[in-house]
């Protein structure tokens, strides 16, 4: 595929876990923000359906395979973005598990499976394309944390909310290691978001009771602010913030 516009002028975008919910929505915003995009994520069937999805002509959005638990994926999916687009702008980390198993029912074989999915598949998205970024002078991350890392949880399972915690930390250190070479990281850490797939996991009248008593605004997450506010981070401008997480949870956590 040759890109209709210049590489030079493109902002080219890869997301992870891409092919439904919340990193869906945000490949649809980055779409309209003007990126081309590449949805990866490790179904490439459900990844190529999205892509066709968000772009029928293929021009701007692709797909591709992409298991966070493998190193070799990122680095794959490296080359492919660069092969594709001529380079790569941002890296969006959002695949997770989000299992609501109880505390004490968690194996240790569940636990460390959640953390390796979305802790480790962090720290690795962030050194590939971190690399890559600082190499090239110019990058930014964008981390999908939770309020589950700092409340520790409502309704998703403790391994999930440990994980999230440590994409804040891990976000912490990338923006430290590579704040002088122009890229940029950053963490997004929303409440229950308004997605089928949270509506499927959190049976309807507990989703009722945490919206109605836990929630100060009353109102679940939209995904597509979380869009906007992952565009907003991306910008040229915002080279002065990184290492932050920025709150998205209707007023459960204020600090």
């Amino acid at each position: 595929m040759t890109p209709t516009t210049s590489t030079n002028t493109l902002k080219v975008a890869l997301v992870t876990g891409a092919a439904q919910g919340l990193g869906y929505v945000i490949c649809e915003s980055l779409l309209s923000a003007g990126y081309c995009v590449v949805v990866s994520d490790i179904d490439a069937d459900s990844a190529q359906q999205a892509a066709q999805r968000l772009d029928n002509s293929k021009q701007k959005c692709i797909s591709t395979k992409l298991d966070v638990m493998r190193k070799d994926d990122f680095i794959s999916a490296l080359a492919f973005t660069i092969e594709t687009f001529g380079h790569c702008d941002l890296l969006v980390n959002n695949a997770a598990m989000t299992p609501t198993t109880a505390v004490m029912d968690i194996t240790p074989e569940e636990f460390s499976q959640v953390l390796d999915i979305n802790l480790r598949g962090n720290f690795l998205g962030c050194q590939v394309f971190g690399q890559y970024f600082a190499d090239k002078g110019f990058g930014r991350i964008v981390n999908l944390a939770s309020l589950a890392g700092q409340m520790g949880g409502t309704a998703s399972g403790a391994h999930y909310a440990s994980s999230k915690a440590g994409i804040m930390t891990l976000t912490k250190i990338f923006a430290r290691q590579f704040a002088d070479k122009g890229v940029t990281v950053n963490s997004i850490a929303p409440g229950p978001v308004d997605v089928p797939s949270v509506r499927e996991k959190v049976p309807a009248d507990k989703l009722e009771n945490i919206i109605n008593n836990l929630i100060p605004v009353k109102a679940m997450s939209n995904p597509q602010f979380i869009g906007s506010m992952v565009v907003m981070l991306a910008a040229v401008e915002a080279n002065t913030v990184t290492g932050a997480t920025w709150d998205i949870n209707g007023g459960i956590y204020m600090r």
